[in-house]
């Protein structure tokens, strides 16, 4: 019997999804590093720089400014929207009915993200405190939650609920601090002519959800068109995805009782002797034919858009746009790395990752729990939070994401910092995992 709580289930839907695709994740980021350092890095380099081509008359619809996008500029500005779009209909979910549809389970891992965000942007700093390398302030701000709960998952029942929550809640708050940063920071000249028109999209989207729009296609055609004009307004195109998920309807059609009516009311009209059945075939009645249809239509309407539209896009997101965006996005040249340069943008990743999540994450989760009412929920104390913390720091995906944005488009060094950076994503990264890891076993009690 399951006895999860209702309000967990969209957090633990997220959870188990993820943890799966964590291993297809690592292994994609640990070939690339492998073709980056072997003899075939040319190979590797030459279909990163590919041009991606899908025409439709003279118009080709992964062109920005004249120019055909290149594999990795296809996948970090074109699949990783989608992978956006996923994060905000995670978002909205939990905002509605989850960790952070309310003040009081949501001050906690707010507060405790905040500090996540904060403190690790300082240790940055420490190291790298001019420009250009200042301009990746960002990258430690992120927490990977495939991996981070994908190392929960190795404790198994150990782990308290409570913990698991907390970890993706504050996870969920930190992809929000994030949005906002892209947003803000990573984006060009504003073009508004293009900006204003992607804006009466989404108007007209969130308008038709409200009269009862049920179509997921609708949804899919009407946000690829916001994605396009996104890229022409100079605003960096993932935020496209977050916009569009937050205009998709949560509210289905049919509400689960009144279907479950309506079903009683269909099996009076299909009676199993009415059926004539061969062995190569059934024959049904026509208003049996017609019920049927209806039923199918009503339980596609019983199914927001929202719950819909991210159950399809979740294998595509997990099983193939994270593994391929490690794969361009994860090679690191290490013949490229001196010494001189490891003090500065990969120790201050580092830093920000393994220490400065730590102490942002425990720290100011602590000075809430004691200075004001809010209190643990069952299962967590300062142990455990300091441990779960420092798997806050497995940084990953979003970490390079950002990473790339940073450094990629620099003139002359910008290549340089960013296989900097990259390094420095993956030992803070990983040591958070590890350490953190180790630690919760040691604090967490065995069950039984």
């Amino acid at each position: 019997m399951n006895n999860t709580p209702v309000l967990l289930k969209p957090l633990q839907r997220i959870s188990l999804k993820k943890i799966n695709a964590s291993a297809l994740l690592f292994i994609a980021a640990v070939l690339a590093m492998f073709l980056a350092n072997s003899p075939w890095s040319s190979f590797y380099t030459d279909f990163l720089s590919r041009p991606v081509v899908l025409q439709i008359g003279s118009f080709n619809m992964f062109s920005h400014n004249g120019h055909s996008m290149s594999v990795i500029s296809f996948v970090n500005d074109a699949l990783m929207s989608v992978f956006f779009l996923v994060v905000g209909l995670e978002i909205k979910q939990e905002i509605l009915v989850g960790e952070l549809s309310s003040f009081r389970k949501a001050f906690l891992p707010i507060i405790a993200a905040i500090g996540g965000m904060i403190i690790p942007v300082l240790f940055f700093l420490l190291f790298c405190h001019t420009a250009p390398e200042s301009i990746g302030a960002a990258i430690p701000m992120a927490t990977d939650i495939a991996f981070a709960l994908a190392v929960l998952a190795l404790l198994g029942n150990r782990v308290p609920i409570s913990l698991k929550v907390f970890l993706t809640a504050l996870a969920v708050v930190d992809d929000i601090g994030g949005i906002l940063i892209i947003a803000l920071f990573y984006s060009g000249s504003i073009s508004y002519v293009p900006l204003l028109l992607s804006l009466a999209i989404l108007l007209g989207m969130f308008a038709l959800g409200r009269l009862g729009l049920n179509s997921n296609l609708f949804y899919y055609v009407a946000g690829f068109f916001v994605w396009l004009l996104f890229l022409e307004s100079g605003i960096h195109p993932t935020i496209a995805g977050v916009l569009v998920a937050f205009a998709i309807p949560a509210q289905p059609v049919y509400q689960m009782g009144e279907y479950v009516n309506k079903m009683e009311q269909f099996r009076e009209t299909l009676p199993s002797a009415q059926i004539r059945r061969t062995k190569q075939s059934t024959i049904l009645t026509h208003n049996q034919v017609k019920t049927l249809k209806k039923i199918e239509d009503m339980t596609n309407k019983t199914i927001s858009p929202l719950q819909n539209m991210a159950e399809d896009l979740h294998p595509w997101v997990n099983y193939f746009i994270l593994p391929f965006f490690a794969f361009v996005n994860a090679g690191v040249a290490l013949g490229e790395i001196n010494i001189n340069s490891l003090m500065g943008i990969p120790m201050g990743i580092f830093a920000g990752l393994f220490i400065g999540k730590t102490v942002g994450i425990f720290s100011f989760s602590y000075l809430l729990i004691k200075l004001t009412a809010v209190k643990f929920p069952p299962g967590m104390n300062m142990k455990n939070l300091f441990a779960v913390s420092m798997l806050g720091g497995i940084g990953f995906t979003v970490s390079l994401f950002i990473a790339n944005l940073s450094y990629a488009g620099l003139p002359d060094v910008g290549m340089e910092l960013l296989n900097e950076a990259k390094l420095g994503v993956f030992t803070g990264s990983l040591v958070s995992g590890i350490g953190g890891y180790f630690l919760l076993k040691k604090v967490l009690k065995p069950v039984g």
